[in-house]
Formats: structure tokens, C-alpha cells, sequence
């Protein structure tokens, strides 16, 4: 299934069905009168988190969804049926934007989350509603209310715990390969990885997921490489691992690239608890081990040692990133427990 994040959709709600303009004409009955029924409602169109789906895919091959209008109103004081409504079913953490591609109108996080984008228009009254004292025998019925057409951008923000951050070949693909039954594609040139990958993590019997996103490089946030469109994939994370090759000559450089990167994305992104790591010291003597995290703790702070081939370190890694998802979660919950102030 090939991996699709943002997708442009075209909506429609159903229109109103007019009201009837009707008489009731029997044979020996004395009076007769008005008795022209309800249009039915349009239809809404509405969108569903569900589970199951990871990708906007479906949303490239059928761009337009129209609801049904709903039918007029008959006589005999029949309303007209209502239009069903249409859902567009979308994976959880899918946020839904205008026409402008800024303005966010629902952002579905959970299963089964239902937001409505466009209402349906109501039926219009049939002439039986007009009928009063003095006037017995209306002749008007109202139109039915059209319905709401829209242009909206669906952008799937992947569902994990922690991000994997770091040059192209920082050995992200690897570090997920080797603590998850996640297969993404591992190759010695850059940019192997062509979209994000989630991976189940366990340690010391806690789970938690985890996603690796394409590499960045100087200039992403310009479009250089392939960008920083991924980013908003680890924008939910409650924190992130970087990784920092450490077979590179340039450790500290490499760490200030990303950390670049990150603040001219915006968004806080910079800002999340970070927890960083150098990779590859399979491949470094002790010597090196020492100077490159001298080099990289001169400018990152405390810095963990790491291989995700021979999983030197890994199991360490996994903890603290564990650890500073319990207390983000902490953090939520006391925010969720906090009363809110009075308010007329």
C-alpha cells in the first residue's frame, strides 16, 4: 500500500427537498383543505476516525463526495424522504483543514471520533404548515434549503510515542529493525527511507510505538531533499530520539543540522524533550568513542552510547525514552485533573 499523507477532497451536503403544494380533492368530502407535505432534510457529510487504516490512499482515487438531497414533500401530509448521510472514513490522526490549508477544523485522535463538515439543507414547509383562520387555502410552500459545498485538505499526522530524528544513514531504519518486528528498508545510501515506519517497542514488559520519519538535511525546511513534510509525523510525540551517526567526522555539526531544522519548522517541535544518542560505536576504538562524545556533549548535553546492529546500549536508549513517556503522560493527565476556572 503505498503511503499517502495529505489529500485534497471537494465535499457536498444534500440539498433541502421542497415542501408540496397540495389539496385534499375526495369524493364526499365535504371540506377539504391544504394538506401538502414536508420536504426531507439533505444529507451531511461527515468524517469518522477509524481503525485500521495508516494511510489517505483512498482519498486518491475518489476526490468527490456528494451527499443525496433530500426529496420533496407529497400530498396526503406526506414529508419527503431525508438524504442519507455520507462519511469519510479517515485514519486516527487525521487533521482536517480548510481551503487554505491553515486554518484546522477537527483533528481526530481516537477511534470512532466524529466531526460533521458540511450540513445538510432542511426541507421546506409544505402549504399545509400556511394554513390559518383566514387564510384556508394557502397556495406557497417553501423551497427546500441548498446544501454546503466545500473544499477541504486531509493531513494524516502519524499516532507514536517517540520519533526517530537524524541524518540520512544515522541508522534510524536499523535502530527500528532491531527493537521491533518492523521491517522498514535498511540500505548503505541515503534516503533509503521514503516514508515514515511504525514499530512496536518493548522493554522491561512496556510497550510503546515508535516512528521513523525520512532523514532531514541542512536546508529541508526549503525543500532541499525531501523536505520536511514528514515532521508533522512526530509533531504528537511525547519525545524525540536523535540519533547522530558516529562514524561521521562532524558529530556536533550533524546535531546542530537537525536541531536547525527543527526550529525552522516551528510549531515547538524544538522543544519537545529530546533524548540524544550516538550511533555506530560498533564501529569506533574506545579513543574515538571518547572524543566523539566529548564533541557531540559540548553542544547537545548528555549523550548516550549506542549500536543498533550489535545492540550495544539499545536496551539504555529504550528506558530513558520509556521513562520521558511516563512522565509526558504524568504531565497530560495532571493537566486533564486541573479545574477549570468559572466562567459566566
Amino acid at each position: 500500500m503505498k503511503f499517502l499523507d495529505l489529500a485534497k477532497v471537494y465535499i457536498r451536503s444534500g440539498s433541502g427537498g421542497a415542501g408540496c403544494t397540495s389539496f385534499r380533492r375526495e369524493k364526499y368530502i365535504e371540506y377539504g383543505g391544504p394538506d401538502g407535505g414536508d420536504g426531507g432534510a439533505g444529507g451531511d457529510v461527515v468524517a469518522e476516525a477509524v481503525d485500521g487504516l495508516n494511510t489517505l490512499i483512498d482519498f486518491r482515487y475518489q476526490q468527490h463526495f456528494f451527499a443525496k438531497n433530500g426529496q420533496p414533500g407529497m400530498g396526503k401530509q406526506r414529508s419527503g424522504k431525508s438524504g442519507p448521510d455520507i462519511v469519510l472514513r479517515v485514519p486516527v490522526g487525521t487533521e482536517i483543514l480548510d481551503e487554505d490549508e491553515e486554518t484546522v477544523i477537527a483533528d481526530l485522535t481516537e477511534v470512532g471520533q466524529r466531526v460533521t463538515l458540511a450540513i445538510g439543507g432542511n426541507g421546506g414547509f409544505g402549504n399545509l404548515h400556511f394554513k390559518t383562520s383566514v387564510n384556508q387555502a394557502p397556495r406557497r410552500a417553501n423551497p427546500g434549503q441548498p446544501g454546503v459545498e466545500r473544499t477541504l485538505w486531509l493531513r494524516l499526522k502519524l499516532i507514536a510515542d517517540a520519533g526517530l530524528l537524524g541524518l540520512p544513514n544515522a541508522g534510524k531504519s536499523t535502530f527500528l529493525a532491531a527493537t521491533s518486528n518492523a521491517r522498514p528498508k535498511i540500505a548503505d545510501y541515503p534516503f533509503t527511507t521514503l516514508h515514515p515506519n511504525l514499530g512496536v517497542v518493548g522493554v522491561d514488559d512496556a510497550e510503546f510505538v515508535i516512528a521513523d520519519i525520512p532523514g532531514l538535511i541542512e536546508g529541508a525546511h526549503e525543500g532541499r531533499g525531501i523536505g520536511d513534510r514528514f515532521l508533522g509525523h512526530v509533531e504528537r510525540c511525547s519525545v524525540l530520539l536523535h540519533l547522530v551517526d558516529g562514524t561521521s567526522e562532524d558529530v556536533a555539526g550533524d546535531w546542530q543540522t537537525i536541531i536547525g531544522e527543527l526550529e525552522a519548522y516551528g510549531g515547538a517541535l524544538a522543544q519537545k524533550p529530546r533524548i540524544t544518542a550516538l550511533n555506530k560505536i560498533d564501529a569506533l576504538d574506545e579513543s574515538e568513542r571518547a572524543d566523539r562524545q566529548a564533541s557531540l556533549e559540548a553542544v547537545a548535553g548528555p549523550v548516550m552510547l549506542m549500536s543498533g546492529v550489535t545492540r550495544e546500549g539499545v536496551t539504555d536508549v529504550l528506558r530513558a525514552v520509556r521513562a520521558e513517556i511516563t512522565q509526558d503522560r504524568a504531565r497530560q493527565r495532571a493537566a486533564n485533573e486541573e479545574p477549570q476556572p468559572w466562567r459566566p
